[in-house]
């Protein structure tokens, strides 16, 4: 099995995929098919809800995906990206047309395998909240820790924190929006103020889109400590920081688990004690 090629910094990946130095040169490949996609969500038995929105540009077979705040992105967005080169998006004036662009070139030339290291995890068919609560298990899975460690959770899933409190983790939660858990503890909007207080750290591939990733992956990285990443936004690009801040991917190209209630696959990159 062949590992993924890691990089120092998110910035050295986007260069080097501009020189054309992880394969076919950018400025050759247009994007076929631009959308997004709006949802919002109350599952039974839960107080509260929420809402997403994900922007995903067509590169050939794959699709690349960068999640945004409900109605933050133009219209013109779309525009900007059907017939677009990969180049000229990776500089679009918006970030997530960036990391979208980005993660659609990755998964074009890197798909979810094994050979590239990716161990498939399948989501059986259910209730959205059924898949939630099994993809959240495979993310917390890649967490090496003892019960009573404290994880900072970046991008509050509700099925991700039941699943730290069923093995005796404690957590952190953080997210932009603020706000409050299902079970009214209160959500912190400083991620890194709080990441000394933590021993590892749980990270939405969100923050890729946000521009908050970097400060945390470089927190994990000069203190020791695991990042794991669960990944619908950008989930060809964090496993490319695989032993660079980055410790262990859950990764999750479109279309996602709560778009259909059919069986489905999540994809684990350094897996304790697995492949990577």
């Amino acid at each position: 099995m062949t590992a993924t090629a890691t990089f120092h910094a998110y910035d050295d990946l986007v260069d080097r995929v501009r020189a054309g130095a992880l394969g076919p040169d950018p400025a050759t490949l247009r994007i076929a098919v631009a959308f997004t996609t709006r949802q919002a969500v109350h599952h039974e038995g839960r107080e509260t809800g929420y809402r997403n929105e994900v922007l995903s540009l067509r590169l050939a077979e794959a699709v690349g995906s960068c999640a945004v705040e409900p109605g933050e992105l133009p219209d013109s967005a779309l525009d900007d990206c059907v017939g677009a080169d990969v180049a000229h998006l990776l500089r679009h004036p918006l970030l997530p047309v960036r990391v979208a662009a980005l993660d659609a070139y990755l998964l074009h030339i890197t798909p979810h395998t094994p050979e590239h290291g990716a161990l498939p995890v399948p989501l059986p068919a259910g209730s959205s909240l059924e898949k939630s609560r099994v993809r959240a298990r495979a993310v917390v899975e890649l967490l090496d820790l003892p019960a009573g460690a404290t994880v900072l959770v970046v991008g509050v899933v509700n099925s991700l924190l039941e699943a730290l409190r069923s093995r005796g983790l404690r957590y952190l939660p953080s997210d932009l929006k603020g706000g409050t858990t299902e079970w009214g503890e209160p959500v912190l909007t400083d991620a890194l103020a709080a990441a000394g207080r933590c021993d590892a750290l749980l990270v939405s591939g969100m923050t890729l889109g946000n521009g908050t990733f970097e400060p945390l992956r470089r927190h994990a990285a000069s203190h020791g400590k695991q990042l794991v990443a669960f990944a619908q936004t950008g989930s060809a690009v964090l496993p490319r920081l695989l032993g660079h801040g980055v410790s262990a991917v859950c990764a999750e190209p479109y279309p996602f688990f709560w778009l259909d209630g059919g069986p489905g696959t999540v994809h684990r990159y350094g897996c304790p004690g697995g492949a990577r």
